[in-house]
């Protein structure tokens, strides 16, 4: 199975999952606000706009609009220039109204920073900062360069410098974090998804690991007579055949074929299931799955897992075999059976070595301990067991050795 990772994918990625249809929708109810608004300005509040201009602002966005609508297909998706186009077309477009309606006198313009939140969705980094930067440039020159709002009247409608200046203050920040928190989200985003497809094709390649397994077990078992009576008949024949030596290599020849069919069948059986990346496991979560089943049986399991010597974080990686498994999974089972309340499952590793203790607070041995190197005691009667945290016994300790 290959690895799966946001850098395995090439740059600019994230933007081919954008139709251009998306765009378009957004695109339509932006001309639907801003012309809302030039009407409102002009009808209610009595604004003397540059309205012939604004509406041919507004018609060239419709225009555009109307093009990607019956010239290009619905399920269009747009590659990384495609979308970087698209936005600095909205945010020019967005620009030149607000040049002809005030500048930063106006209040619609913090509507600049729309188009930066998009691309930091849907662009690359580095489009992102440049679509940043044109916002910035943007604002910084309808600061000087911009139509004033005026009424019917003739009066100039304009805020103080110092508010104006807040404004640009304002939405340069507000460019600078939105697309830097924005970008931080979308990346999250794009690196569980891909971490749950990475997980999805991990189980998918296991369960038909699983299925061919089984279904090659089947055959085994179905195809084993046959091919024992096909080897022992050949057998027979070659025995007979002996003073003919052409028909005897040929029942030779049906014997090896027949234990040819034999091998391939377990080698079926084997193929897929040394794949690493679900045979091993860190050591404590070995452990950790052996003990599971026992976790909700009345008694406390604590673990406590460390290092001697070694950074307590590089823990080691072991093989999964069923039978370490099974093996620890039975020892965990004794301990819980016969403790009164904890159950410690303490795990120590140095170097190469590898120490597995597991202690109960049960009644113990009724021998001595083998602690020292002696005969390990044989287990009696619960009554009579010695082996736990409140015994003044000697515990016995119990040095694994597993495959790493």
């Amino acid at each position: 199975m290959s690895d799966i990772s946001p850098d395995s994918f090439p740059p600019g990625h994230g933007s081919n999952w954008i139709r251009l249809r998306t765009l378009t929708l957004l695109r339509w109810w932006a001309i639907a606000g801003q012309a809302s608004a030039l009407v409102v300005a002009e009808r209610v509040f009595r604004l003397d706009l540059e309205i012939g201009l604004c509406f041919l602002v507004l018609g060239v966005s419709v225009a555009s609009n109307l093009v990607a609508t019956f010239v290009f297909s619905e399920t269009k998706r747009l590659a990384e220039q495609d979308a970087l186009l698209v936005v600095l077309f909205d945010m020019l477009q967005l620009g030149l109204l607000l040049y002809l309606t005030g500048g930063m006198n106006n209040p619609f313009s913090i509507l600049i920073v729309g188009p930066v939140t998009v691309s930091a969705s849907v662009l690359s980094g580095r489009s992102t900062m440049f679509v940043g930067v044109m916002a910035i440039v943007i604002v910084t020159l309808l600061m000087q360069f911009h139509l004033h709002l005026r009424t019917v009247a003739g009066e100039v409608l304009r805020v103080p410098d110092i508010f104006r200046f807040g404004n640009w203050v304002a939405i340069v920040i507000a460019v600078v974090f939105l697309g830097v928190y924005s970008r931080r989200v979308v990346q999250e985003m794009r690196t569980m998804s891909d971490a749950l497809q990475a997980t999805q094709m991990a189980l998918a390649r296991e369960q038909k690991l699983t299925d061919l397994g089984g279904v090659v077990a089947a055959a085994a078992h179905e195809l084993g007579t046959p091919l024992a009576t096909i080897k022992l008949t050949s057998a027979e024949l070659a025995d007979d055949l002996e003073d003919r030596p052409d028909l005897r290599e040929d029942a030779l020849l049906i014997r090896d074929q027949a234990d040819r069919c034999r091998d391939i069948l377990r080698s079926m059986g084997r193929a897929g299931k040394d794949d690493l990346h679900l045979r091993r496991a860190p050591l404590t979560a070995l452990v950790e799955e052996a003990a599971e089943p026992h976790v909700d049986r009345g008694k406390r399991i604590r673990f406590l897992h460390g290092a001697d010597g070694d950074d307590p974080t590089r823990q080691p990686t072991v093989l999964r075999r069923p039978e370490i498994i099974h093996g620890l999974r039975n020892l965990i089972q004794n301990a819980v059976d016969f403790a009164r309340e904890t159950v410690i499952v303490e795990t120590r590793w140095s170097g190469g070595r590898i120490t597995l203790r597991i202690m109960d607070d049960g009644r113990g041995w009724a021998s001595p301990s083998c602690a020292a190197g002696g005969p390990r005691p044989t287990r009696t009667a619960p009554a009579t067991r010695a082996w736990g945290l409140a015994s003044s016994s000697p515990r016995p300790c119990w040095n694994a050795r597993v495959p790493t």
